[in-house]
């Protein structure tokens, strides 16, 4: 295998006539250690003749067998050490080996890396841009939503697939799935940088909706006796709810928008729509009266706020970045989840503020608990070596089992870095894990580490080990016991907007930026730590 080289799988199946712009696409790249491979699944049309006019492209046949399996096909027959996918009918931008390829060679541990996309018509006339910002929590956003869109985007590490190849039982959504399986063990990382173009016509296989919601729900379910974390569960049940709305709502307006009164008729009569409309407007008379759920789909969220300000309808919640002042005369949250169902907890931005200013810190070899996003996402080529701690073997991604309150296994002046956001309040003996940090770290390295101070206590299982919450004295006097005071600095982040917000468990798009930024020492959502081990 080449370390260097980056093979293109191009699977076609009848789609000739579009093969020679994506093929001419792949010749321009920049990078120019590239092997681009042709999967003729069957066709019959010049699909072979167009190939064998290009004498560096890869030709191979295999009778149709879907597009699952030419794709494994073109993996089992690839030399790279690189890995992308390319339909027949879309387009790759010129630099958009280039660009992945760098970026895999500087985060080693990635199994993938995926970026933003252009649509167009099949003439090339642009669309739109589609550019998700993803930066952590990659798989639980995966599975709320496939943000990766596109995989002509991607770029697999060739021994990715030593573990899971494409599912050749599924004739749709197998990008997604194989996404889900990869990221479920293995960090990956998403970009902005816009790569490729997704071409849209009508043969476009994407246009069947029915097919596709379908595919994706069974792929979804295909996810959960793999879970075990709530968050990761409830992203799941949103995930599948996402999905629904979204198709319906396609499906809904094809029907509605259709102008040919023979396919009026038909749509009809069509179970698919008539399934969405009962969906829409089905109607429990005892149940939905008894508790008003039937005001979901019927009434306008003015009359709905109403209602729920004259005791009716308590089950209401606004919708995201609809919240008024009235909406907090309730006795229970928006979320139970600390927003995560809302757009991401509102302590992240502080926690991830802190980190980025302290960035030049991250380096060398560094301890995570848990996971090591933080690590990866701030340290970036800083990094050398990154271990992660679990209390447990439940986490596949640990490198080191053990309990930092008493870690005798780990070796003194061990790490340049150790990043403890928001798992002190957890740890009875808090004290015993501020003295193992101190001792582990090497002199001259850094303890980053965040605790919460005003904060809503889980309601999952995390809730049965939380013990407390901190102020910025508490930390300055608990930190003086190990680090001298002039190696120490503690700051607090937050106000009163915030802290309401974040008790309340709005979500993070729902706030605006200079109202989070504004700080009361009295108001403390989140207290930072950064202290350095003395030389």
């Amino acid at each position: 295998m080449n370390s260097s080289l980056v093979t293109i799988i191009i699977p076609c199946f009848n789609h000739g006539k579009y093969l020679p712009d994506a093929i001419d696409s792949c010749l321009n790249q920049t990078y120019s250690e590239i092997e681009i491979i042709i999967v003729d699944d069957g066709s019959t049309d010049n699909t072979c003749e167009v190939t064998k006019s290009y004498p560096s492209v890869t030709y191979l046949y295999q009778k149709n067998q879907g597009l699952s399996s030419a794709r494994n096909t073109g993996i089992k027959h690839s030399n790279g050490a690189f890995l992308v996918f390319l339909d027949a009918d879309d387009l790759l931008l010129h630099d958009a080996i280039a660009y992945n390829i760098e970026y895999l060679k500087k985060q080693t541990k990635l199994a993938f890396v995926s970026g933003a996309h252009q649509v167009s018509t099949i003439d090339n006339i642009k669309i739109k841009t589609i550019n998700e910002s993803v930066v952590f929590d990659h798989f639980q956003t995966l599975l709320r939503k496939n943000y990766i869109g596109m995989h002509a985007t991607v770029m697999f590490r060739r021994e990715a697939f030593d573990e899971v190849l494409y599912d050749t039982t599924l004739k749709a959504c197998e990008d997604y799935d194989i996404y889900l399986k990869i990221a479920k063990k293995h960090p990956i990382a998403h970009h902005n940088k816009v790569l490729s173009v997704y071409r849209r016509h009508q043969e476009n296989m994407s246009n069947n909706i029915p097919f596709m919601l379908s595919t994706v729900l069974k792929v979804l379910n295909r996810q959960k006796h793999n879970l075990s974390k709530k968050d990761d569960l409830l992203a799941l049940q949103e995930g599948k709810q996402n999905f629904t709305k979204y198709y319906h709502k396609l499906l809904f307006d094809q029907y509605k928008n259709c102008t040919n009164p023979f396919k009026y008729i038909l749509f009809l009569f069509d179970t698919n729509f008539i399934k969405i409309i009962y969906k829409r407007f089905k109607v429990k008379l005892m149940g939905r009266f008894k508790n008003y759920k039937f005001l979901k789909n019927i009434i306008p969220l003015k009359g709905k706020r109403i209602l729920f300000n004259l005791g009716f309808h308590k089950g209401f919640l606004p919708p995201i970045k609809k919240v008024k002042s009235g909406d907090f005369e309730r006795l229970s949250p928006f979320s139970k989840n600390f927003g995560y169902d809302r757009g991401g907890p509102i302590d992240r931005y502080y926690i991830e503020k802190f980190l980025e200013e302290a960035s030049d810190m991250i380096y060398g070899r560094i301890l995570e608990i848990g996971d090591n996003d933080y690590t990866l996402r701030f340290g970036k080529e800083k990094v050398k070596t990154s271990e992660i701690l679990h209390i447990n073997e439940s986490n596949p991604k640990a490198t080191i089992i053990g309990d930092l309150s008493d870690a005798p296994q780990i070796e003194d002046n061990s790490f340049d870095c150790i990043l403890l956001t928001q798992t002190l309040h957890l740890v009875y003996d808090y004290q015993a894990v501020i003295k193992t940090c101190h001792r582990i770290l090497k002199p001259g390295g850094a303890l980053l580490l965040t605790v919460p101070g005003i904060t809503p206590i889980d309601y999952g299982e995390w809730g049965y080990t939380w013990y407390w919450s901190f102020t910025g004295q508490a930390m300055k006097k608990m930190m003086a016991e190990y680090f001298s005071k002039s190696h120490s600095k503690i700051n607090t982040y937050g106000n009163v907007y915030a802290a309401t917000a974040f008790l309340y468990g709005m979500g993070l798009p729902e706030i605006k930026k200079e109202m989070l930024d504004f700080h009361d020492p009295r108001m403390q959502v989140i207290v930072t730590v950064k202290a350095i081990k003395e030389k």
